[in-house]
C-alpha cells in the first residue's frame, strides 16, 4: 500500500464508505501484493460503490484466481470504475464473475450501447445452435443459455452503473432487461421445437407437423411495457394455431402445449447454471384453471364472453414476444378494441378497484411500510392512477395508448389530461422508485420489492442511489416521495374535474366537460353529468366556503368515489354544504380534521337512511371528529332528556315535536356509528331498543299527562294504571333498523274506578299513543298483532281479563309470543304482577308431544303460506331456511320445554337463551354456534339493507350494486358483494341443516309431517 494506505486511520475509512474497519487495511494489503501497483488505485473506485466492503472482498477473490486480468482492468481508471460499481453494487454477478472469470472482459471497454432483442437473440444462438446436434443433453443447452443471458444482464448493468443519470436512463435499462428475457425465450422455443423434433421423450410429433404449429408468446405486465426489472417473474399468455389445413388447430395446440412446457423448462429447470427467473402464465383466461395454450378464436371468444374487467386492464401491456410475432400482433389488434372499451362495462370500476387490491390484501402487516411496490404512495399506486387515466381516455383517444408508465404519463400530459407539472413530478417519483427496486434486486438477484431491514443493507442501498446519502437521507427522500405520490393522485385524477365547471388558480389544465363525465363515470359516478352540476355549485363564487371547497373537493370526489353509491353522497354534501353555509365551525372541520371529513363521506357514500336523517339534522356533523359522540347515549340519559322536554310545554303537540326530534337525533348517531362500524350489532339492537322503550314510555307520559277526557272527570291515572308489554325482537332488545315495535297493552283498574270506564279510557290513550308515536319524517310503527285474539281482540286488556283468556282459550303460539314479553311501562307491581301471571304458560311444568307437534306444524306453516310468493326461500332473511325464524323458533321450542326445569335459560334474548342452553347441555355446544353465527349474520344484513336503502326489505338483494352498498356496511372490502352472499348462504345451509335435526327430529334432507 501506498505510505498514504499504510497511514491510513479506521476514520479515513469509515469515511471511504467501509464498515468492516478491523480487517480492511489488511485486505487492501494483500490487493496490493497480489495486483502490485494497480491496487493503490483500487481505493478511490471501492469509495464510491454501494457495499466497499463486498467489492473489496470479491476483488481478492478475483485477484487470487485471475490476477494478471484483475490487475490490468485496475489498472485503468475506467475499467476499475467499473469493475468496483459492479461488485459493491450485485452480490449475485461477482458470483457469476467467479464462476465465469473469461466474462472480466466485459469491463475492459465501456458499453457502447444496450442488448436489444435481436442482438441479444443472435448472441444467445451463438452459444446454443452449436450444441443441438443429434443426442443433445438438454440441461447442457440451458446452461448455455443461461450463461448467455447472464452475460447479456451483465453487460446491462455495466452500462446501468456506470450512467451518469440513474434515473433518466433507467427506462432504457428496463427496456433492455425485457429485451433480453424475450431473446431468451425465443432461443427456448427454438430448443423445445428441437426436442420435440428429435425425441419423444415429450411426444410423437412429426416434424411436419411441429414445422406447422404456429406458437407465439405474448407478454403481459413489465415484461409487456419493457420496463423490466432485474430479477422478475415473466408474464406471458400462449396463442397457438395450424399454419396448414392438414394439421387440426386441436393438434396445434397439443403440440404447442409441449413447446411452452419445454421452453419454460429452458428457464426455470434444474441445470447446472441456475434458473433465470419464473415465467408466469398465471394471467391467461381462468388463470390457473385454464388451458395453458389456446387458439386465437378461442382467445376472443372467452373475452367477448367471460372476462372481467381486471383481465381487460392486465391486458393494457400486452405485446408480442417471442415465436410468431404475425400470431402475437393478430391476437393484440383483436383484443384492442375491447381493452379499450372496457371502461364503459358494467362493474368496471369495481373490477379495477379489485385488481388494485387483491395484491395489497395480502401483504403481512409487517411488510405494508417497507413495501416500495404494493405500499401506501409505492410503485402501484402511480400505476394505478396512469392505467386508469389510459382506460378512460384511451377509448376516445389513440394518443394516450402507451404500453410503458413513462410514456403513457407524458402522453397524458401532452394531452392535456394531466397538468405537465403534475405529470413531471409523478414520472421523477416513479423513476425513484423504480430505482429503488432496480437496486434493492440487482445486490442480491432476488425478487423482492421491500426496503432492507438491516442497516447494513439499507446502508448500501443509500450508497446506491447516491454515494455521499446516509440512511436518514435515503429514508427522508422515500417518506418524500410516498407522500408525493399518494397526493398526486389525488391532483392528478380529480382536481382536473373541478376545471371543467369552474375555472382554478394557476390551473393550466381544464378538461372539456365530456372527458370530465368519462372520468367520473369511470369512477362510479352513475350520472356523471348530474355530478358536475353539483361541482360548479359548490366551487363557484367568491365565497371563504367556495374557496376551501375548491380545494377539498379533489380528495372528497376520491372518497365518494370509494363507496358505493358517489352520486347521492356528492348531492348530499352538496345539500349538507348549503345548510350549514358559512359555519365556523363546519368549515373548519373539512378544512383541518382529515379524519372527520373522510368519516362523513363514508356515510354520505353507504348509507341513504344515515344520510336521509343527516339532511335533516346537519349539525350532526360535528360528531365525526369525536368518536365518542358517535357512541350511543345510554337509556336512561334518553329518558331523562325526554322528560326534559315534555316538562317545559303545555301542549302534546309541542312535547311530541320535541320528543321526535331527539328519537331521530339519535337513531341518526346510532345509524352513523353501525355504518362506521364503531358500534356492532348487539350495540345497535341494544340501543335500538332502548331508543324505542325511552320513547314510548315518553308518548304515554305525555298521552296521560295531557289527554283531556271525555268519558269521565279525573286524570287517567285516577281509572287505570296503564302498562306496556314488548314483544318480539322488542321484547328480545334484538330491534334493528326499520324494525316494528310490536307491543301488547295491560292494564290494572284503579281502586274504586268502574272497570267498564277504565276498559274506555285505556283503549282512548292507546289511540293517542298510536296518534303520537307516528312520526312522518322516521317511520315508526306500532304493532299490536300478538296480543289475544290477534287483530280480532281488543287493543288492551285488564290483568284479569288476560289471566281468564290464557286459563281458558290460550294457544300453543300465544305461549310461544309471551316468550319474549318484556314489560317496559307502567307501575312496578304491575309488571311483576303480569310477569308472574305468563309464566306460568311460557315455561310449563310439561310441554306435552301434541304441543310439540303443533309448534312444528305452525313453523312449517309459516315457511309455506307467509313467505311472499315467488321469494327465494334460500335469501329471505326473516323467514328463509336457516334464517332468523329457524333459530328463534327452535330456542323458543327449547325454552317452553325446559324453561321450567332450567331457569337460566329464561330470557327473551335469542342469544343469551341459546348461549344458556349450550351450558345446560340442551344443546351441543357445536350447534348452538352454528345457529348464533347465522342469526347474527342475517340481523346485521337486514340492518345493513335498511341503512343502505333506507327502505324495508327482509330478502337478500339479487341486485350487485345493493349488494355491494350492503357488503361495504358490513365491513367487507370493496367488492366484497359476492364473498357476503356466499358468507349468508353458507351459514344459513349450516344453520338449516342443525334446525331440521333437532326441531323436527328429522335428518337435514327430511321433511315434517
Amino acid at each position: 500500500m501506498s505510505d498514504r494506505g499504510r497511514g491510513m486511520g479506521l476514520s479515513e475509512l469509515a469515511r471511504f464508505g467501509f464498515a468492516d474497519l478491523s480487517s480492511t487495511t489488511a485486505k487492501l494489503d494483500q490487493l496490493v501484493k497480489l495486483v502490485g501497483d494497480s491496487g493503490r488505485s483500487a481505493l478511490a473506485d471501492l469509495a464510491v460503490c454501494a457495499d466497499p466492503d463486498q467489492a473489496l472482498n470479491a476483488l481478492l477473490f478475483l485477484a487470487e484466481s485471475n490476477s494478471a486480468k484483475v490487475k490490468a482492468i485496475l489498472k485503468k481508471s475506467d475499467s476499475s470504475r467499473r469493475l468496483c460499481l459492479l461488485l459493491g453494487a450485485s452480490s449475485a454477478l461477482g458470483d457469476f464473475l467467479k464462476r465465469r472469470p473469461e466474462c472480466l472482459n466485459y469491463f475492459d471497454k465501456a458499453i457502447a450501447a444496450l442488448p436489444t432483442q435481436a442482438l441479444a437473440t443472435e448472441f444467445f444462438r451463438s452459444r446454443v445452435v452449436p450444441l443441438l446436434v443429434p443426442g443433445f443433453n438438454s440441461p447442457d443447452v440451458w446452461s448455455a443459455l443461461r450463461i448467455a443471458y447472464r452475460e447479456s444482464l451483465l453487460q446491462i448493468a455495466i452500462y446501468d452503473l456506470s450512467m451518469v443519470d440513474v434515473k433518466g436512463g433507467l427506462p432504457s435499462v428496463a427496456a433492455s432487461l425485457a429485451d433480453i428475457a424475450g431473446a431468451a425465450l425465443e432461443v427456448a422455443i427454438e430448443i423445445a421445437r428441437v426436442e420435440l423434433s428429435s425425441t419423444t421423450d415429450h411426444g410423437v410429433f412429426t416434424a411436419e407437423e411441429i414445422q406447422n404449429t404456429e406458437f407465439s408468446v405474448i407478454a403481459m405486465g413489465k415484461c409487456g411495457a419493457r420496463e423490466l426489472n432485474y430479477i422478475s417473474d415473466v408474464d406471458v399468455i400462449y396463442v397457438a394455431g395450424s399454419k396448414s389445413a392438414e394439421l387440426a388447430n386441436e393438434r396445434a395446440v397439443e403440440i404447442a402445449t409441449k413447446l411452452a412446457t419445454r421452453m419454460m423448462r429452458a428457464i426455470d429447470a434444474t441445470a447446472a447454471e441456475p434458473m433465470l427467473w419464473q415465467v408466469d402464465p398465471n394471467l391467461r383466461p381462468e388463470g390457473k384453471s385454464g388451458a395453458l395454450v389456446r387458439t386465437l378464436e378461442s382467445h376472443l371468444a372467452y373475452y367477448e364472453r367471460w372476462a372481467q374487467s381486471w383481465e381487460f386492464q392486465a391486458l393494457l401491456k400486452a405485446r408480442p414476444l417471442a415465436g410468431s410475432l404475425e400470431l402475437g400482433e393478430a391476437y393484440v389488434n383483436a383484443l384492442a378494441p375491447k381493452v379499450w372499451s372496457s371502461a364503459s362495462r358494467e362493474n368496471f370500476v369495481e373490477s379495477v378497484q379489485k385488481m388494485r387490491e387483491r395484491v395489497t390484501d395480502y401483504i403481512p402487516a409487517n411488510e405494508v411500510d417497507a413495501q416500495i411496490k404494493l405500499g401506501p404512495g409505492g410503485l402501484r399506486d402511480v400505476e394505478f392512477t396512469v392505467q386508469l387515466l389510459q382506460l378512460v381516455h384511451g377509448r376516445t383517444d389513440p394518443s394516450v395508448r402507451h404500453r410503458d408508465t413513462i410514456s403513457a404519463i407524458n402522453a397524458l400530459a401532452t394531452a392535456g389530461y394531466v397538468g405537465r407539472s403534475e405529470a413531471a413530478a409523478f414520472a421523477e417519483s416513479y423513476r425513484f422508485l423504480r430505482l429503488l427496486e432496480h437496486r434493492i434486486q440487482l445486490s442480491d438477484m432476488r425478487r423482492t420489492h421491500l426496503m432492507p431491514a438491516s442497516d447494513t443493507r439499507r446502508r448500501a442501498l443509500a450508497r446506491a442511489v447516491n454515494p455521499k446519502w446516509t440512511v436518514e437521507e435515503l429514508l427522508s427522500a422515500w417518506d418524500s416521495v410516498k407522500l408525493e405520490v399518494r397526493a398526486l393522485h389525488q391532483k392528478i385524477f380529480y382536481r382536473p374535474l373541478l376545471s371543467a365547471v369552474s375555472r382554478l388558480d394557476g390551473e393550466s389544465l381544464s378538461l372539456t366537460d365530456t372527458q370530465a363525465e368519462d372520468r367520473l363515470h369511470a369512477i362510479g359516478f352513475q350520472d356523471p353529468k348530474g355530478a358536475l352540476v353539483h361541482i360548479a355549485a359548490l366551487t363557484s363564487g367568491l365565497s371563504r366556503r367556495a374557496a376551501i371547497q375548491k380545494q377539498l373537493l379533489p380528495v372528497l370526489l376520491q372518497w365518494f368515489s370509494e363507496g358505493s353509491d358517489p352520486d347521492s353522497a356528492l348531492l348530499s354534501f352538496r345539500r349538507l354544504s348549503e345548510d350549514l353555509g358559512e359555519s365556523h365551525w363546519y368549515l373548519r372541520m373539512l378544512r383541518d380534521s382529515t379524519y372527520a371529513a373522510q368519516r362523513m363521506t363514508q356515510v354520505l357514500a353507504n348509507s341513504k337512511l344515515a344520510t336521509s336523517l343527516f339532511e335533516r339534522i346537519p349539525e350532526a356533523a360535528a360528531w365525526f371528529e369525536k368518536p365518542e359522540d358517535l357512541i350511543p347515549l345510554p337509556t336512561s340519559e334518553i329518558t331523562s332528556e325526554f322528560e326534559a322536554v315534555i316538562g317545559r310545554h303545555d301542549s302534546s303537540e309541542k312535547a311530541i315535536n320535541g320528543v321526535r326530534s331527539i328519537r331521530r337525533r339519535e337513531t341518526l348517531r346510532i345509524a352513523l356509528g353501525a355504518v362506521l362500524g364503531d358500534i356492532d350489532i348487539t350495540q345497535v339492537s341494544n340501543s335500538l331498543s332502548g331508543l324505542f322503550e325511552a320513547y314510548l314510555r315518553a308518548v304515554l307520559s305525555i298521552a296521560v299527562e295531557f289527554k283531556d277526557l271525555d268519558l269521565a272527570p279525573g286524570s287517567v291515572n285516577e281509572h287505570v294504571d296503564l302498562g306496556i308489554i314488548a314483544m318480539g325482537r322488542f321484547g328480545g332488545e334484538e330491534l334493528g333498523f326499520g324494525s316494528d315495535a310490536d307491543v301488547m297493552f295491560v292494564y290494572r283498574v284503579a281502586d274504586g274506578a268502574d272497570p267498564a270506564l277504565a276498559q274506555k279510557v285505556a283503549e282512548r290513550v292507546i289511540g293517542e299513543i298510536k296518534r303520537l308515536s307516528s312520526d312522518p319524517l322516521l317511520e315508526f310503527e306500532l304493532d299490536l298483532d300478538l296480543r289475544p285474539e290477534g287483530k280480532n281482540g281488543p287493543v288492551a286488556r285488564s290483568l284479569d281479563s288476560y289471566a281468564a283468556y290464557y286459563a281458558r282459550w290460550a294457544n300453543t303460539w300465544e305461549a310461544q309470543a309471551l316468550l319474549r314479553a318484556r314489560p317496559i311501562a307502567g307501575s312496578p307491581e304491575l309488571q311483576s304482577q303480569f310477569l308472574t301471571l305468563i309464566n306460568q304458560y311460557r315455561y310449563p311444568t310439561e310441554l306435552t308431544e301434541s304441543a310439540i307437534v303443533e309448534i312444528r306444524r305452525i313453523k312449517a306453516r309459516v315457511e309455506t303460506e307467509r313467505l311472499p310468493l315467488g321469494a327465494d326461500p334460500r335469501r329471505h332473511l326473516k323467514l328463509g331456511r336457516g334464517s332468523l325464524s329457524d333459530v328463534e323458533w327452535l330456542v323458543q321450542l327449547l325454552q317452553l320445554q325446559y324453561g321450567n326445569e332450567h331457569p337460566s335459560i329464561r330470557t327473551p334474548k335469542t342469544l343469551q337463551a341459546l348461549e344458556a342452553c349450550a351450558r345446560e347441555g340442551l344443546i351441543a355446544e357445536h350447534d348452538a354456534r352454528v345457529l348464533a353465527e347465522a342469526w347474527t349474520l342475517a340481523s346485521r344484513v337486514r340492518s345493513a339493507s335498511i341503512l343502505w336503502a333506507n327502505k324495508r326489505t327482509d330478502v337478500l338483494p339479487t341486485d350487485r350494486r345493493q349488494l355491494e352498498g350492503m357488503a361495504r356496511i358490513l365491513e367487507y372490502p370493496r367488492g366484497g358483494a359476492g364473498q357476503l352472499q356466499e358468507d349468508y348462504l353458507a351459514f344459513t345451509r349450516r344453520s338449516r341443516a342443525v334446525f331440521e335435526r333437532i326441531f323436527y327430529g328429522f335428518e337435514p334432507d327430511a321433511k315434517p309431517e
